[in-house]
């Protein structure tokens, strides 16, 4: 199962999260990040695929955001497993369905492993996601990580995707980086995009410095 990146502009340079991968989307306070995993969720779920979301957040509100964010597009009834958790331990038992396995906040619920802990527990993931077809979304907040737990997440997973926004003289510039993507295929640079709480808008024409 690929999951199709549904944003214009970035399907051209990522077209689809691959079958049995992991993935780190990255950022700091901004709300991008945990829209574009939702809208992964949406689309796999659109195309029949088993969802799992673990959040740290509300069990409630992710179902509200979830149901306004899918608009008008038809989903199957019960198509998503949602978890509400406050740490875990295990990624594994999450990724036995097959399909998407979205992790909001990953870097808070995993806050108390060690880094030889993240290691473990990152390798069992890598290793039943290859053998389900699972792919797996973590979304993780800039700066929780300890620096030698952040090294092993990013090595761990088979892309890394990051959201930055920083104060430019006209104003918030968001950008996109991509440092690592699967076999080893990698975006050095800046992609600009915009975000308006309901789209995330691409534009391959401006340059971020």
């Amino acid at each position: 199962m690929s999951i199709p990146v549904e944003v214009p502009g970035l399907d051209t340079i990522i077209p689809e999260l691959s079958e049995g991968k992991v993935v780190l989307v990255e950022s700091s306070a901004d709300a991008a990040k945990s829209f574009f995993v939702r809208r992964l969720a949406l689309t796999a779920g659109r195309f029949g695929w088993p969802v799992a979301f673990v959040t740290s957040r509300d069990r409630d509100e992710l179902q509200s955001q979830l149901a306004v964010e899918r608009g008008e597009g038809k989903l199957p009834e019960r198509w998503v497993e949602i978890h509400e958790r406050d740490v875990v331990q295990d990624l594994q038992e999450f990724a036995e369905a097959g399909g998407l396995l979205a992790i909001d906040s990953f870097s808070i619920l995993t806050l108390d492993l060690p880094a030889d802990g993240l290691a473990r527990s990152l390798r069992g993931l890598r290793s039943i996601c290859r053998q389900r077809g699972t792919t797996a979304v973590l979304a993780t907040d800039r700066g929780m990580f300890e620096p030698r737990a952040e090294a092993v997440a990013v090595h761990l997973a088979d892309g890394v995707l990051q959201f930055h926004a920083r104060e430019g003289p006209e104003g918030v510039q968001r950008f996109l980086r991509i440092p690592k993507w699967m076999d080893g295929k990698f975006v050095d640079r800046n992609i600009y995009y915009e975000f308006d709480g309901k789209r995330i808008a691409i534009d391959l024409r401006s340059r971020v410095l």
